[in-house]
């Protein structure tokens, strides 16, 4: 059940993301009832074309189905109770203020509302988290129908994660505007930044790596991430959180989730001081 407390938050953040960003609405806007808690600090509809905006609504429709499944699965009652996000350029921009090492706020300012390109790392950060806490968490859930709900919503996942991974490969030698460097450097920044936060050594790429760490030492391509065997990174919740609160502890609530998270798992690691 603790694990998919913590799961919630994390789809949680994925849906208000793609939905407000797409449609301008929230998860009660679309299945009233199911959530409880603040609105999203800082939400804007994005500047996308036509075809991303489709493909990421539906992503951000699809989770509010895997939301309920959780809470008739998981004995979890609704309505379930929201973290409060800042998914304003604000927050978003103390990620590239940290990938450029510069101390004072980068100018210009990383907005990920304002073009498709800043948007789709903005969406495959918040995939990612999923993506990599399903694979974390899988082997230790029991329970048939907890396996089969998680392995259902785990594959799904996967699917957005490597769709939206496809959209940023299919534009990597494009700038990132307002900036001079390209989509495939800013993946590979990006990638840098996470591992650094988390501490747990390379569990997150860019899109193109070094041939010794491309899939059978035979490709620098890089579309879809994984470890010697090309399997799916995994990552534990404390090591989401360090990421997700841009403070690299995960006793310190800060970035995407300025009050933390919510659940027995967030409290105990605040309650022992588990950064």
């Amino acid at each position: 059940k603790e694990k998919f407390e913590f799961l919630l938050n994390l789809l949680i953040l994925k849906i208000e993301l793609f939905l407000r960003s797409t449609i301008d609405r929230g998860i009660n806007d679309i299945s009233p009832g199911l959530v409880q808690g603040p609105v999203p600090i800082g939400a804007e509809v994005a500047k996308l074309d036509n075809a991303t905006r489709k493909m990421i609504e539906e992503f951000g429709l699809a989770s509010i189905g895997h939301l309920r499944a959780i809470i008739n699965t998981s004995l979890l009652n609704a309505p379930i109770p929201m973290p409060l996000l800042d998914i304003s350029p604000q927050a978003y921009n103390i990620f590239l203020t940290l990938i450029l090492n510069d101390t004072k706020k980068s100018n210009p300012s990383y907005n990920p509302y304002a073009n498709t390109n800043s948007f789709l790392f903005a969406a495959v950060f918040a995939s990612s988290f999923l993506n990599q806490y399903y694979a974390g968490i899988m082997p230790s859930i029991v329970g048939n129908d907890e396996r089969r709900l998680l392995s259902g919503i785990a594959l799904y996942e996967a699917g957005v994660f490597g769709a939206l991974r496809a959209e940023l490969n299919a534009r990597v030698n494009l700038t990132v505007p307002p900036f001079n460097f390209t989509v495939g450097i800013l993946t590979n920044l990006t990638a840098q930044l996470a591992n650094q936060l988390a501490g747990c050594g390379v569990k997150d790429e860019g899109l193109f790596v070094p041939l010794q760490l491309g899939a059978e030492n035979r490709t620098r391509s890089n579309v879809v991430p994984g470890d010697v065997n090309s399997l799916a990174y995994a990552r534990s919740a404390r090591e989401i959180m360090r990421i997700a609160y841009t403070t690299g502890n995960a006793t310190r609530p800060g970035g995407l989730f300025p009050r933390g998270l919510k659940g027995a798992i967030p409290r105990r690691i605040r309650t022992l001081k588990l950064s």
